[in-house]
């Protein structure tokens, strides 16, 4: 059985049509139709990401080890724990973004209170002198 058709097999059992994995892989639906019905080669790090959309591994895939209706873990799983990923990865990225606005404002804070400690402590002639 060749990877292609291993691939539709598993899906079907899992009850996706081909738009479900396509959304899930973030690929056409002809993109995908393409993979099942063996027009397109197939790189690894796609390979990875279908076993996982369909609850096995590349290796699996590969090796034609997959018996019939054997769920590894439901792909609706992995979706989800991916979803999360991407959650606390753009909850993280946000996090810098506001550490860094912080630090902004502060520089920006203490350089205003330098300005007027100057203008308080500095007589207006020696200003000029100075570049204020």
């Amino acid at each position: 059985m060749t990877i292609s058709s291993q691939i539709r097999l598993l899906r079907q059992q899992k009850g996706y049509s081909q738009e479900n994995m396509a959304d899930m892989l973030g690929l056409s639906t002809t993109a995908y139709g393409d993979i099942e019905r063996g027009k397109t080669d197939v790189t690894i790090s796609r390979l990875q990401q279908i076993a996982t959309a369909l609850g096995t591994t590349a290796a699996q895939l590969l090796s034609g080890e997959i018996p019939p209706h054997q769920e590894l873990y439901p792909a609706e799983v992995v979706h989800q724990v991916e979803t999360l990923k991407t959650a606390q990865e753009r909850k993280d990225l946000e996090i810098e973004k506001l550490r860094m606005e912080v630090a902004y404002w502060k520089r920006k804070a203490e350089d205003m209170a330098l300005v007027e400690v100057v203008r308080h402590f500095v007589p207006p002639t020696d200003r000029n002198r100075i570049g204020f």
